[in-house]
């Protein structure tokens, strides 16, 4: 029994340990993992394609602003026959005839520029900014949903490596345990069904060990499709409570300004009221300004040349259009008023889930000291039991019962630790503030303005800033 009770102390030694003792500097950091998922996630890199398609958006708009050219030309063959009468005298007609084929050809150039339109073109650039906007909110929405999972799985792997090592531990005691049980019951100090016990307790453990390691298995496949590697020497995960508010009415506080998700709603707010303005531009009057010139050559058999220029102003005042307008304005409406109350929602799901977040933080902390008691008094039980058994006061039964609360006690204790971690993280989350600049990591943020400026004021050119 000396010899079991050994093997158990040490196994919870470095169990207990994994999470407090120094990084090692070959191993890898929670920190590290981040800085991977938020550089090579595809799911985040595919968002922060999305955001530059829609910075295209706002050049889209301030086209309305600019001119409009267009160069015509057209070349052919006709052929004329006329007989025509120019003039009539008493004693006479005057003829012309005109008869052959010319190749008509003809050059023009056309500018044109509005000059009012209702303010659609101002309203469109500005929706097309709060879209902007908008798409950024939603980057930074999954650049932190991203990190969560990164740190989440991160622990989750720490927890369920951990497991693994305390169920082998638990089969190595159990395998001694049997032996020794079986070693008694030849010299007739204890009965087949003590064996029997052995037995079955050690069956039980092998299963738990197997489903452990597949847990193991499923964990090790999403830190690769989360991260991006194989989990490979991780060092202990930290809490990140020296970032968070004081509070929960803080947090709470905190997450209705800040948190991504609300912002966002609230830029849909302004694109939805500025379509309402877009679509009730269609009632106003428009002013165009059109300029063109032409030359033209051979138009007919009489006209070897011809050049024309022109400059006109049009104004245009729509009385009725079918009522088509008049339904979208509508339409835009009920959708702006659809997006206040989605605004509304998101805020209320947004404080329900800050303070979720604290209670399990909170809740978490407190399980943490409660299990690691746990641990401290099951170590004890298991040992006062064993000895004693040797004196014959208690049962084998006895001792797999205590074996076993030890072991439960263990993963409790994992348990606690990985959900005390991974709560900070998420009360992080929901306040608005897990990114890269809060962390600290060490990698170049992405930043979506320096695309937008790329592409504001180009007026022409079909190749994006990245040569593609």
């Amino acid at each position: 029994m000396h010899g079991v009770k050994v093997v158990t102390g040490a196994a919870a030694a470095v169990l207990l340990l994994a999470f407090s003792r120094p990084t090692s500097a070959l191993a890898d950091t929670i920190e590290a993992a981040l800085v991977r998922a938020y550089q090579t996630n595809p799911q985040l890199n595919a968002q922060r394609a999305l955001v530059r398609a829609t910075d295209e958006g706002v050049p889209q708009a301030l086209s309305g602003y600019r001119p409009k050219v267009a160069i015509t030309a057209s070349a052919g063959y006709q052929y004329t026959d006329t007989h025509s009468i120019l003039a009539s005298t008493p004693t006479d007609l005057v003829r012309n005839n005109v008869h052959g084929a010319n190749p008509p050809r003809a050059a023009g150039l056309t500018v044109t520029q509005n000059l009012y339109n209702g303010n659609v073109t101002a309203n469109k650039t500005r929706a097309a900014e709060s879209s902007v906007s908008g798409a950024r909110e939603g980057l930074r929405l999954l650049e932190e949903t991203v990190l969560l999972s990164a740190a989440t799985i991160y622990m989750d792997y720490l927890r369920d490596s951990a497991i693994v090592e305390v169920q082998k531990s638990n089969v190595r005691v159990l395998e001694q345990t049997l032996k020794q049980t079986r070693d008694r019951f030849n010299v007739g100090e204890v009965t087949r069904t003590d064996v029997a016990q052995s037995e079955a307790q050690l069956a039980a453990g092998k299963t738990q060990e197997l489903t452990a390691e597949s847990n193991l298995v499923t964990t090790r496949a999403n830190f690769r499709r989360i991260i991006g590697n194989e989990p490979k020497n991780l060092a202990p995960g930290s809490p990140v409570d020296r970032y968070l508010p004081a509070t929960l009415p803080q947090a709470v506080e905190l997450s209705l300004i800040e948190n991504p998700a609300v912002t966002a709603a609230m830029y849909g707010v302004d694109v939805n009221f500025l379509q309402v303005k877009i679509n009730e531009g269609a009632l106003l009057p428009q002013l165009n300004l059109q300029a063109s010139v032409q030359q033209a050559y051979e138009q007919t058999q009489v006209t070897p040349s011809a050049f024309g220029a022109s400059a006109i102003a049009q104004l245009t005042v729509p009385i009725y259009q079918g009522g088509a307008e008049y339904s979208l304005i509508r339409q835009s409406k009920e959708s702006l008023a659809q997006q206040r109350l989605t605004l509304d929602t998101t805020r209320d799901q947004t404080r329900s889930n800050t303070v979720t977040a604290w209670g399990q933080l909170v809740a978490g902390k407190a399980q943490v000291s409660s299990a690691q008691s746990q641990v401290t008094a099951s170590e004890i039980a298991l040992n006062g039991v064993r000895e004693e058994a040797k004196a014959g006061q208690r049962t084998t039964l006895d001792v797999l019962n205590a074996q076993q609360a030890l072991v439960n006690a263990r993963v409790a204790l994992v348990t606690a630790q990985h959900d005390r971690v991974v709560a900070s993280y998420s009360v992080l989350n929901s306040i608005g503030r897990l990114s890269p600049q809060v962390l600290n990591l060490q990698t170049t943020t992405y930043d979506p303005s320096v695309h937008y400026q790329q592409v504001r004021d180009s007026w022409f050119g079909v190749r994006t800033p990245d040569g593609r």
